[in-house]
């Protein structure tokens, strides 16, 4: 392993990968990334891999569009495939209260250059069917939206930077940083050490954990969430070859749906967010999942099994 480098970036996921291949593309390519284990052995490995352009931010919502564009690029670069399904995706709103909001978003959008459209309900069933449009009033379509394979993003990202001429280590465990009286950071690992003009924390889960190495204590804290898969439902293994259902959000239920396989995933955005490991991130962590904790979600689950009845009839595969 080299013993210098412009950059290196510790952390080996979506972000990390991220940064590292923008900086390769953008003409620096002296730059390192370091992985603890295999790439996506964290919180990237446990996205639902939902991909929508809308947010409260529109810088958010020009970078989600920017990202959706660059994922056949990097596929490109990479020759790995990123999961890009561009099913479209809906936003519902079911009082008017979220129909003012998604009226507003779609004005928004209108400014940045986004294409987004109000579709009737019927268009809605019809797009798809376990929805029930009488528990809505209104639904925003944007047909750009829709699902990736996260680990398969991370991957993408990481082989595309190599060809532009970065370089990245699994299986390399920083133990330390220590910055030089010349202003350059010595970064510590079990496999040698590596001196750095920049030090970027992408640890995620444990990016506290890598700002103490540096004497930073940073204000970030693992949440636990939830989001389940079905079994197979009747309605979508009746389906078509090639035919898929749109992404969703529902706001007022504060869920999120995508089609899983020949059943669906259904995500909560809980109200009351349980910290996990707040003593600090176990550095074995990598693709485990957490304990299910039922309770914490159901009152969302059970809006979710009303607007869209036949989940109530599914099997649970996964949480």
């Amino acid at each position: 392993m080299e013993t210098h480098a412009k950059v290196v970036i510790i952390g080996g996921g979506v972000v990390g990968c991220s940064i590292l291949f923008h900086l390769a593309k953008f003409g620096l390519k002296d730059c390192i990334l370091l992985e603890r284990k295999e790439l996506t052995s964290g919180s990237s490995w446990h996205a639902a891999g939902n991909v929508h352009v809308i947010s409260n931010d529109p810088n958010i919502s020009r970078l989600m569009a920017y990202t959706i564009r660059l994922y056949k690029e990097i596929e490109e670069t990479s020759g790995h495939s990123t999961g890009f399904k561009p099913s479209g995706g809906f936003y519902l709103a079911s009082n008017q209260v979220w129909d003012d909001y998604l009226k507003r978003e779609r004005s928004k959008a209108r400014y940045m250059g986004l294409d987004q459209e109000f579709i009737s309900l019927e268009e809605v069933a019809k797009k798809n069917p376990l929805i029930d449009p009488k528990r809505y009033i209104s639904a925003l379509w944007d047909p750009i939206d829709g699902e990736v394979d996260p680990s398969g993003v991370t991957y993408a990202f990481a082989k595309a930077a190599k060809v532009h001429g970065a370089k990245y280590y699994n299986n390399t465990l920083v133990k330390d940083t220590k910055q030089k009286k010349d202003g350059t950071w010595d970064v510590i690992t079990d496999q040698g050490n590596i001196n750095a003009e920049i030090v970027i924390n992408a640890g995620g889960l444990w990016a506290r954990e890598v700002g103490q190495m540096a004497g930073i204590n940073l204000p970030v804290q693992p949440m636990e969430h939830h989001y389940l898969i079905t079994e197979a439902i009747p309605e979508i293994e009746a389906m078509g070859e090639g035919k898929r259902l749109p992404v969703g959000t529902d706001f007022e239920g504060n869920i999120y749906f995508r089609q899983e396989g020949k059943g669906m995933l259904l995500g909560t955005y809980e109200q009351k967010s349980t910290p996990w490991k707040v003593e600090g991130t176990p550095m074995n962590f990598g693709h485990e999942l957490l304990e299910p904790k039922l309770e914490n979600i159901q009152d969302r689950l059970a809006i979710g099994f009303k607007r869209m009845p036949a989940l109530e009839k599914a099997g649970i595969k996964n949480i």
